[in-house]
C-alpha cells in the first residue's frame, strides 16, 4: 500500500504573507470592531461615586447603551484608525510570522514543531507594535471620548495631531512597552494554535491547502480564543494607560497594575472578559480565511514567488 502523503504547507513566502496577511486583517477589522469599542469602555469606564451604580453593567448593557443613545454607528467609533493601520499592520505581523517560519525552516517544505511556531509568532508581535502602538493609543482615545460626549478630537488624525502637540512622538506612542507584553506571547500562541488546529483538521491523505472553509474559520476562531486567553491582562493595563490623563502613572504599567488590584481586585485584569471572547472567534475566523483566500489567489497568480 502507498504510504499516504503527509500534511504539509506550501513553501513560506514572506512577501506573500504580507500581501494576504493584510486582506485578512481588514476583514477582522470589519467583523471585530463592534465588539472592540465594547471592549474599551468596559475596561476604561470611570469608577463611580460611592451609591452609584457603574456606567456600564456588563457586556450587553454597554451595547444596549451604545445603539441607544449613539445608534448602529457608535459601535463603529474609531474604526478610521485601525482600517488605516489595520493593513500594514496585519501585513507585517503575517510577514514576521512568514520571515520567522523561513529563517527556522532547512527545507522549503519542512513541517516545524509548536515552539518553532510559537517563535515565529512571538516575532511577529515584535515587528507589529510599531505600527499597532500608536493605532491602538488612538482608537482607545476616540472610543472612550464617544462614550463620555466630550469632543476634543475631531477624528484619528486630529487625535494624532494633538497627541504629538501636546506630548512629541512619545505622546503618540505611550503604551508601547504594554503593546509588546501584550503581543509578544499572545502572537506567538495566536499562530501556534492556528497550525495545531490546521494540523488536527488536515484529512489523512491531504494537506493544509485541502482544508473546507468551515475548517478554516473554525481553526481561525479558536486561535483567536487562545490569543486573547493570554493577552486580556496587559490589554486592561495599555487601555487604562493609554487613556489616563498625563503623569497619572508616573512609574507606568506597575503603577496601573497596582491601582487596580488595591482598587478592583485580580479580576479587574479581565475586564471585557466577554466582549472579547465574543468578538474574537468571529473576527479572527474572518482573518484567518481572509488570509487563506488571499494566499490561494497569490499562489495562483505568481505560484513562483
Amino acid at each position: 500500500m502507498a504510504e499516504q502523503p503527509k500534511p504539509t504547507r506550501p513553501p513560506t513566502s514572506p512577501l506573500k504573507n504580507f500581501f494576504a496577511g493584510g486582506f485578512g486583517g481588514v476583514c477582522l477589522v470589519f467583523v471585530g470592531h463592534p465588539l472592540d469599542t465594547i471592549k474599551v469602555r468596559l475596561q476604561t469606564q470611570p469608577k463611580p461615586l460611592p451609591g452609584q451604580p457603574l456606567l456600564y453593567k456588563g457586556t450587553f448593557d454597554c451595547f444596549r447603551k451604545t445603539v441607544t443613545t449613539e445608534g448602529v454607528r457608535g459601535l463603529y467609533k474609531g474604526m478610521a484608525a485601525p482600517i488605516v493601520g489595520v493593513t500594514p499592520m496585519f501585513a507585517v505581523c503575517f510577514f514576521g510570522f512568514g520571515l520567522g517560519l523561513k529563517l527556522q525552516q532547512k527545507t522549503p517544505n519542512e513541517v516545524l514543531t509548536y515552539p518553532q511556531y510559537f517563535a515565529a509568532g512571538m516575532l511577529s508581535g515584535v515587528f507589529t507594535t510599531a505600527i499597532m502602538a500608536p493605532g491602538e493609543r488612538i482608537k482607545c482615545l476616540l472610543q472612550i471620548q464617544a462614550a463620555s460626549g466630550e469632543a476634543k478630537y475631531a477624528g484619528p488624525l486630529d487625535c494624532a495631531k494633538q497627541l504629538y502637540r501636546e506630548a512629541g512622538i512619545r505622546g503618540v506612542y505611550k503604551g508601547t512597552v504594554l503593546t509588546l507584553m501584550r503581543d509578544v506571547p499572545a502572537s506567538g500562541m495566536y499562530f501556534m494554535t492556528y497550525e495545531w488546529l490546521k494540523r488536527i483538521l488536515t484529512p489523512e491523505g491531504q494537506n493544509f491547502n485541502d482544508l473546507s472553509v468551515p475548517r478554516i474559520l473554525f481553526a481561525g476562531g479558536m486561535a483567536g480564543i487562545f490569543n486573547w486567553a493570554v493577552g486580556i491582562p496587559p490589554d486592561v493595563l495599555k487601555s487604562r494607560f493609554q487613556t489616563a490623563p498625563p503623569g497619572k502613572y508616573p512609574n507606568g504599567f506597575r503603577d496601573v497594575l497596582r491601582e487596580l488590584i488595591r482598587e478592583e481586585g485580580v479580576m479587574s485584569l479581565y475586564k471585557g472578559f466577554t466582549a472579547v471572547m465574543i468578538r474574537a472567534f468571529p473576527a479572527n475566523a474572518a482573518c484567518f480565511l481572509g488570509f487563506e483566500v488571499a494566499m490561494k489567489f497569490l499562489n495562483w497568480l505568481a505560484p513562483s514567488l
